[in-house]
């Protein structure tokens, strides 16, 4: 029989923390299946013939459809149950794997990925939108941070277990690998995870969803298509225009409506949106980089998947170190200072890697990535910490669901932006003289193609101007990376709060939570 409780009694059950073991888990299987497809892409666009462009649409596929429904995922999870929404997430997840892993096609592939982000929109927002209940101001800081350290050691495996499967089985082994990983997360949640929920929390309403979906997918549509259209193409300032009446009715029905699913009123709260708005920009920058980078270390420096998997982990072991050292800090210094002063040691890190050269070897490669994870997570940790401390417990998933949404919106349009200015620069410094028509325009498609079609002709020139090509794309996104994070770095120190806003006490607000017997209650 299930027992209700207080948030204060909850924060000292001592099962808490088994109970933060789920949730690490059910992080685990979307950080190690993000990082196995960065790894895998070049090899499933070589093998697919798949384009840049495509490419973006195989990563971009599953963001879209993660950040379109993370908002209606909290408030299912806020009503009927977080536990029993969260192991919905994990099966709907583990399905879209096992398709993934039978498509045969690029258009397939999208289409798993798009399925795949059904679940993981069920899967983060959830995962998050319980700390506030089973963690006390004191303990969320350490919660957060562990469950960012678990995403850090997914996402080095995920790289070292990809590259292993692509390197011995065909690339839709990539996919097959999350379902043990997808069902041990379940199993977790089944059996330590106590349940909670709040059942005065809004409906989902339709229209929004809808006007969420339709409003992200043309923007990045649009952003992504922009360098095969051009920017001032028609049907380019159509889509953005869409875009722009789509996700401007989004605001506006929900700012009329009592009880809206998009909470406008959480944008009102200082730590809230000042720390979403930092952690957004982190997103912006990593996504970016994790779309451009492993491509380099295949393509232009020539490792295989699964050496392309070892020589991610400087960056990762950066991120881990941060996660373990920011609460002391963040107590000594305050978040402002430890988020600002991670946001420029990113804004080093990218700049530094701008200097990389066709002739750099794997060392200075491994230097900047190394300081980009120790930058991410110092910046990225806090920042969470701060804008979960800020919500109130009862809207806990709405808001914890806003937050994982504008971050993954973040992550999107950083994967569709910085892509495209990948593939432009990348086209318009190619070297295809001599070449015919047909054979010159499938070398321009990404620099996995050119390759593949030097190696047909045997012309080292178009291979050596390949790597040349992608380089100076690469160094452009880092720059636009720097820059984004120093502005970030720049917003944080003059209006983050110095600390993160703590959670109303018992007595101000005594929200229920409903905690399931441990043999698979409600």
């Amino acid at each position: 029989m299930a027992t209700v409780i207080n948030a204060a009694g909850t924060r000292h059950d001592p099962r808490r923390w088994w109970a933060l073991g789920a949730l690490v888990a059910s992080m685990l299987v979307l950080a190690f299946d993000t990082t196995i497809l960065n790894v895998a892409l070049p090899t499933m666009a070589a093998q697919l013939g798949a384009t840049t462009g495509q490419q973006q649409w195989m990563a971009d596929s599953y963001i879209v459809v993660f950040a379109a429904l993370m908002l209606p995922a909290g408030l299912l999870g806020d009503r009927f149950g977080r536990r029993r929404m969260l192991i919905t997430g994990l099966a709907l997840f583990l399905g879209g794997s096992l398709l993934g892993s039978l498509a045969g096609d690029v258009n397939a592939v999208i289409a798993a990925r798009a399925a795949m982000g059904i679940g993981a929109a069920l899967i983060m927002p959830l995962s998050l939108s319980v700390l506030p209940a089973l963690f006390g101001p004191d303990e969320r800081g350490k919660a957060v941070g562990m469950i960012t350290a678990a995403s850090a050691l997914g996402m080095p495996l995920g790289p070292l277990v990809g590259g292993f499967l692509l390197n011995h089985f065909w690339w839709g082994s990539v996919f097959l690998i999350n379902i043990p990983m997808a069902a041990i997360g379940i199993a977790a949640c089944v059996l330590l995870l106590p349940e909670t929920r709040d059942p005065a929390t809004p409906k989902v309403d339709i229209v929004s969803t809808v006007l969420t979906a339709a409003g992200l997918g043309a923007l990045i549509y649009a952003i992504i298509e922009a360098p095969d259209r051009g920017w001032g193409d028609g049907r380019e300032l159509a889509m953005f225009a869409a875009s722009a009446v789509l996700l401007g009715s989004l605001v506006l029905r929900e700012r009329r409506m009592p009880r809206p699913m998009l909470d406008m009123g959480l944008l009102t709260q200082r730590g809230f949106l000042l720390n979403t708005v930092a952690a957004t920009l982190v997103m912006f920058v990593l996504s970016g980089l994790m779309f451009a980078v492993p491509t380099y270390l295949q393509a232009v420096l020539g490792h295989d998947a699964f050496g392309t998997g070892l020589r991610l982990l400087p960056m990762m072991a950066g991120l881990m170190i941060a996660a373990k050292g920011t609460q002391p800090l963040v107590a000594r210094f305050g978040a402002r200072t430890v988020v600002g002063t991670g946001l420029v040691v990113l804004a080093f890190a990218a700049l530094l890697g701008s200097r990389t050269t066709v002739h750099d070897g794997y060392g200075f490669t491994a230097l900047w990535l190394s300081i980009t994870g120790l930058g991410f997570g110092f910046a990225m940790v806090p920042a969470m910490a701060g804008a979960l401390g800020a919500l109130p417990a009862d809207r806990a998933g709405s808001g914890s669901g806003l937050l994982s949404t504008v971050r993954q919106v973040g992550g999107a349009i950083g994967i569709a932006l910085l892509g495209s200015l990948l593939a432009s620069a990348f086209r318009d410094r190619l070297d295809v003289a001599g070449l015919p028509g047909p054979v010159a325009h499938t070398a321009k498609e990404s620099v996995v193609a050119a390759h593949v079609v030097a190696a047909h002709t045997g012309s080292a020139h178009l291979a050596a101007s390949a790597n040349t090509a992608y380089v100076h794309g690469m160094t452009l996104v880092l720059i636009v990376c720097g820059i984004a994070s120093l502005v970030a770095a720049l917003l944080a120190a003059l209006l983050l709060p110095s600390t993160p806003a703590v959670l109303p006490t018992a007595q101000e607000e005594t929200p229920t939570m409903v905690t399931a017997a441990a043999d698979g209650g409600q």
